[in-house]
């Protein structure tokens, strides 16, 4: 990669659904050369995929939940169980395995109180946890999707 890629990268983690040619002038270059590079870029796995980002409220999931849980177990069987179940769950927009005090955290997106206390109930139902606690984003104050590029090896 180099600093012509982390333009495009940064072009396209803005909008991925901008014309080659657009990222190609921000970039500096001619349009077939960009494509070129943007096909590299997916063939190395850079750029995972394309997405398109929705806005929440319009689509009636507003309420966003952050879910630590615990658990008492620590081996693979448990834990191989316990994700495939989560992954399940369309409400929840992220899963992470942490270090530290707690063991998972989820982040769920949902309408209201009522449709997370259904989304609670198959989280506990999903494997044996420990402790399940909720907090509820009052406000968002960042959200983005992007990565920083200047730590990027260029």
């Amino acid at each position: 990669m180099d600093r012509i890629d982390l333009k495009i990268l940064g072009c396209l983690q803005d909008d991925a659904m901008m014309p080659v040619a657009a990222v190609a002038e921000k970039a500096g270059l001619s349009t077939s050369p960009c494509w070129r590079r943007i096909q590299a870029l997916i063939e190395k796995k850079i750029i995972r995929r394309r997405v398109a980002l929705l806005d929440a409220n319009l689509v009636n999931v507003p309420v966003t939940v952050f879910v630590t849980l615990k658990t008492n177990k620590h081996h693979s069987k448990w834990m191989t169980t316990f994700a495939r179940e989560i992954a399940k769950i369309p409400e929840v927009t992220e899963f992470y395995r942490m270090s530290g005090e707690v063991d998972y955290l989820l982040r769920i997106v949902v309408p209201d109180v009522a449709a997370y206390d259904n989304v609670y109930k198959r989280l506990i139902s999903a494997a044996e946890l420990f402790d399940v606690s909720s907090s509820f984003a009052m406000e968002t104050i960042k959200y983005s999707t992007a990565l920083p590029l200047n730590y990027a090896k260029v």
